[in-house]
C-alpha cells in the first residue's frame, strides 16, 4: 500500500508557497517535481564535489566520475539493457531522437526508403524524421488514430513493407495519455519487415516498468525530468551492435581515442557519442530519482495514478460542458480537455488564479490536435504525489470558471 502522505513529504515543492499560496501541481506530463534526495545530490556536487569527470586522477574527479558512471549502471538495470555500453547519455529524449536520425538514419536511409511514425507523436519524434526524409528522399508514413485517440492497430501491417527501414513511436502520448500496446506492435513489425524500432518512452518512464529486452525494441529514448529527475539529461538506449556501427554524433573531447591532423580514431562505447563536458550534477542526481522510483511498487503506482485519472474524469463528466479529448481504453494519468465557450488558454489562465498549475496549447503535437479537430487543449496530468482532495479543488475551480464564462 502506497503511503501518499509520506510521498508528499518527500517533495519539497508541494508545501512551498508561490506569491504566498501553495500551488496544486497538475503539469506532470511537462515535467515532474523532484524529491529531496535528487535536490540534495545536485547541491552536494555543486557545493562540495565539483570536478570534471573522466579528466583527472585527483580525489574530486574520481568521486564525480564514480557517481556519474553509477547512474549509467543503475539505468542498465532500470530498463533491463544487456550492457552499460548500450546506455548513451544525451540532453534528453529530443536529442536522443536527433542523434538516432543523424547517425543511423543518415548512414542507412536512402531514396524511397520508408520511415513509419504515428499521429500520436511529439514534434521531437516527427521533425527529425522529416529532415532525414528531405535529405535522403525517403518517404514518411503515419499510423492513423481513431476518434478516441488510439492507434489504428489494424492499419500497421498495411503500412509496413520491405521498404520500411525505421519505425518510431511513443509508449505513452504526452497530449492524450494514450498507452500504446508497444510489445504487440513490435511483434507485428518483426513479422512484416526488418525495420529497426525506436520507442519514445519519455512519458512512460515515471509511471510503468520499462524492459527493453522484453519489448524487443532496437532503440529507446527517455528523459530524467519526466521521472522525478533533473532537466537536461536523458538517454538513448541502443543494441550494442547497432551503436558500434553508427558514426559519432558530435566531435570533441572524450569521444576520441587518438587525434592527429591526418586521422582521428574514436573512443569505445558509450563514450563515442558523448562529446564534451557533460551535465555532471544532473546525471549524478538522476541516480537518486531512479533509486526513489525503485523504492516504489510500479504496480501500485500505476493503480493509484489510474484511480486519480478515473476520479477526475468522472467528476469532469458530471460537471458538464467539458469535452475530454482522448478517451482511449488504456490511458496514463493525463486528461486533455476543452470547455464550451472558452479557449483553453483562458482556462489555464483562470486556473492559475485558483493556484492550480495545468498546461495549455498544442503540447508539441500539432498534427494530433488537427486530427482531433481542436486547435489546442487544456491538460491536467497527475503523478504519485497528487491526491483526490487536490482534484476536488480542481473541479471546484472548473465549476467556478464555468459559472463565470459559460
Amino acid at each position: 500500500m502506497i503511503n501518499i502522505q509520506k510521498i508528499r513529504e518527500d517533495f519539497p515543492q508541494i508545501s512551498a508557497k508561490t506569491d504566498g499560496h501553495e500551488i496544486i501541481y497538475f503539469d506532470n506530463a511537462a515535467t515532474t517535481l523532484k524529491p529531496k534526495s535528487v535536490i540534495e545530490a545536485m547541491d552536494t556536487y555543486n557545493s562540495k564535489e565539483t570536478a570534471n569527470v573522466h579528466r583527472g586522477i585527483h580525489t574530486l574527479s574520481e568521486i564525480s566520475t564514480f557517481k556519474y558512471e553509477d547512474t549509467r549502471d543503475q539505468l542498465v538495470k532500470f530498463i533491463n539493457a544487456k550492457a552499460r555500453e548500450e546506455i548513451i547519455f544525451t540532453k534528453g529524449t529530443t536529442e536522443s531522437i536527433n542523434l538516432l536520425a543523424y547517425t543511423y538514419g543518415v548512414q542507412n536511409i536512402k531514396k524511397d526508403d520508408e520511415i513509419l511514425i504515428s499521429y500520436l507523436e511529439h514534434h521531437s519524434n516527427i521533425v527529425p524524421w522529416q529532415i532525414l526524409c528531405e535529405k535522403t528522399g525517403a518517404i514518411l508514413k503515419v499510423i492513423p488514430v481513431n476518434d478516441k485517440g488510439e492507434l489504428e492497430i489494424e492499419e500497421i501491417p498495411k503500412l509496413l513493407s520491405s521498404k520500411t527501414k525505421i519505425v518510431s513511436f511513443n509508449y505513452v502520448s504526452n497530449a492524450l495519455g494514450t498507452v500504446n500496446p508497444v510489445k504487440d506492435i513490435i511483434k507485428t513489425i518483426r513479422n512484416k519487415c526488418k525495420a529497426i524500432v525506436h520507442i519514445d518512452a519519455a512519458q512512460a518512464s515515471g509511471h510503468m516498468k520499462i524492459d527493453v529486452q522484453d519489448l524487443d525494441c532496437d532503440f529507446l529514448s527517455l528523459s530524467a525530468h519526466k521521472m522525478f529527475g533533473p532537466t537536461g539529461i536523458g538517454l538513448l538506449y541502443g543494441r550494442e551492435a547497432l551503436l558500434q556501427a553508427m558514426p559519432p554524433f558530435l566531435g570533441g573531447g572524450d569521444m576520441i581515442d587518438t587525434v592527429s591532423f591526418e586521422k582521428t580514431t574514436y573512443n569505445k562505447l558509450p563514450y563515442k557519442f558523448e562529446a564534451g563536458t557533460p551535465n555532471i550534477s544532473s546525471t549524478i542526481a538522476w541516480a537518486k530519482s531512479i533509486e526513489y522510483i525503485n523504492s516504489l511498487d510500479f504496480d501500485e503506482v500505476y493503480k493509484y495514478e489510474n484511480e486519480l485519472l478515473d476520479y477526475a474524469t468522472q467528476k469532469m463528466i458530471e460537471l458538464g460542458g467539458i469535452n475530454i479529448i482522448g478517451t482511449a481504453k488504456e490511458k496514463a494519468s493525463v486528461i486533455s480537455f476543452t470547455m464550451d465557450g472558452l479557449h483553453p488558454h483562458d482556462i489555464a489562465s483562470m486556473m492559475n488564479k485558483y493556484h492550480i498549475a495545468i498546461r495549455t496549447g498544442h503540447h508539441c503535437t500539432q498534427p494530433l490536435m488537427k486530427r482531433m479537430n481542436v486547435p489546442a487543449t487544456a491538460r491536467a496530468s497527475f503523478s504519485i504525489y497528487n491526491t483526490k482532495e487536490e482534484i476536488d479543488r480542481f473541479i471546484d475551480a472548473l465549476k467556478s470558471i464555468k459559472d463565470i464564462f459559460c
